[in-house]
């Protein structure tokens, strides 16, 4: 009998410790995923049944909550809706939240873990629950004439602060309004985003950020000339063999340069003659000279293949794991499968401006209780040292001269040295290009670096995404 007894009473000591164990993991490790979940109906309600913490920019609010007359007590109001969109995102009743919105939902709407006191304290006082603040780094002069510069174009601009990773600007057209989808009325909101869904202009996609992301063209020279020269393996006065043609390795296909020409005249071409001039064809022998594992290092350091969350997540940018010969000389100037962000080469221009060292992008200046205490403050961190600072001096320099007396000429600003690099990339026969600029200002001191891209084509990145990048420069230095 005893054993009997014993054994019902170490099931049951078992199936306690079980049970114990269940509900420690879901109200205490389990908590915030579950929060999180877009399933969870309650959490949704009560986030709106709460005065969610507004959104800053300098300061003032382009998104905030407005006291209505229904169940749901507020509703999120948008200031300047189109220009910000990209950054807050939108907060729906039924079709989740993107951006900000939804990547500190849980500090916007007072749930954050270390928001719990302040809770607590508004269920004892009887007090209306209030979320938290986020003050971002989005410098709204900057923006605004990221948004101005772009025009009716289609794509992206991002700016930073080489020296922190703070994002100045981040814009992507087209855009949208998410007061259409902040609405109350669910019907309206389910509508509005099947209208969204289906335009053909996709401007619900950040193109800054992610999307089907673009071939680079050009402007991955920038990584290809760092590695030849970071790596020791080559010098900027290195010379390469400057045919008007060349047929890739194992093919009969054959890669030109964009005149049709040679790089300049001579039967040879030096690294910085080639950047300087933007030549595809050096650029290749670059490639296939340092090798695939030498070139995907610097991817690698440079941010290819990370998750980088500002704090959305950026889609990683990417080269293929593996390429053969011809693969590597086309990847070499931005093209085969080579596939990156808006961010992901300012970041690149970034590095080169602050000596080497690439900060991590954050568009997050500072998290803001409701009694203004500082929840979260902006904290530089370095995401990678790809280059030495001799190699950023060099590349800054060549960068420099491609705009003073180079393909990117359009960037130009009297009496400001910029450092940039075009790119003009092709989507296939008979297809638009993917246009380019990327670059930074002043060389010397950089305060801002900036990549604009601009879909659909025509002409070259000097002629359309150059002026745009030099206004988006000039804001910042005319500050």
């Amino acid at each position: 009998m005893n054993k009997e007894l014993k054994r019902v009473s170490a099931a049951i000591l078992v199936m306690f410790v079980a049970l114990l164990c269940s509900a420690t993991t879901i109200t205490v490790l389990q908590v915030d995923n579950l929060r999180a979940d877009g399933r969870n109906v309650r959490t949704l309600y009560d986030s709106y049944s709460a005065e969610r913490g507004p959104i800053l920019v300098a300061g003032q609010p382009i998104a905030e909550s407005s006291p209505v007359d229904d169940q749901y007590k507020f509703q999120r109001v948008y200031t300047n809706p189109e220009l910000y969109a990209a950054i807050t995102g939108y907060f729906t009743l039924n079709q989740g939240t993107t951006g900000v919105e939804g990547s500190l939902n849980d500090y916007l709407s007072g749930s954050a873990n270390d928001q719990f006191l302040a809770q607590v304290n508004a269920i004892l006082t009887g007090q209306t629950p209030k979320g938290a603040a986020v003050e971002l780094t989005i410098d709204p002069v900057v923006q605004q004439a990221a948004w101005d510069a772009l025009g009716s174009n289609t794509g992206a601009v991002v700016a930073l602060d080489p020296k922190t990773g703070a994002i100045l600007a981040m814009v992507s057209k087209p855009s949208y309004d998410p007061n259409r989808l902040a609405s109350h009325d669910t019907g309206a909101v389910i509508a509005a985003y099947d209208e969204l869904l289906a335009d053909p202009t996709d401007p619900l996609i950040n193109r800054a950020i992610a999307g089907d992301l673009y071939h680079p063209g050009s402007v991955f020279k920038l990584i290809v000339a760092s590695a030849a020269i970071d790596s020791g393996k080559f010098l900027p006065e290195s010379t390469f063999p400057n045919p008007a043609r060349l047929q890739l390795p194992l093919s009969t296909n054959t890669i030109s340069n964009s005149g049709g020409g040679t790089c300049g005249p001579g039967e040879k071409v030096s690294i910085a003659d080639a950047l300087r001039l933007s030549c595809n064809i050096p650029f290749a022998e670059v490639g296939a000279a340092i090798g695939q594992q030498t070139l995907r290092e610097y991817t690698t350091m440079f941010g290819f293949g990370t998750e980088v969350d500002i704090p959305m997540p950026a889609t990683p940018s990417s080269i293929p794991d593996q390429l053969d010969a011809p693969q590597l000389m086309l990847s070499s100037f931005g093209q085969a499968n080579v596939q990156v962000t808006p961010l992901q080469m300012a970041m690149v221009s970034a590095g080169i401006a602050n000596g080497g060292v690439v900060m991590q992008p954050n568009l997050i200046h500072s998290i803001i209780a409701p009694d203004l205490t500082v929840l979260q403050p902006f904290q530089p961190d370095v995401f990678s040292t790809p280059i030495s600072a001799q190699t950023s001096a060099t590349l800054t320099q060549l960068m420099v001269n491609n705009v003073n007396n180079g393909a990117a000429s359009n960037g130009r600003i009297s009496g400001v040295d910029v450092a940039g690099k075009t790119g003009t990339a092709q989507n296939g026969e008979g297809r638009p290009l993917t246009l380019w600029f990327t670059g930074f200002a002043p060389a010397n001191d950089p305060q801002i670096a900036v990549a604009v891209v601009v879909e659909n084509g025509t002409s070259f990145g000097n002629a359309v995404a150059a002026p745009i990048a030099r206004k988006v420069i000039e804001a910042v230095l005319n500050k």
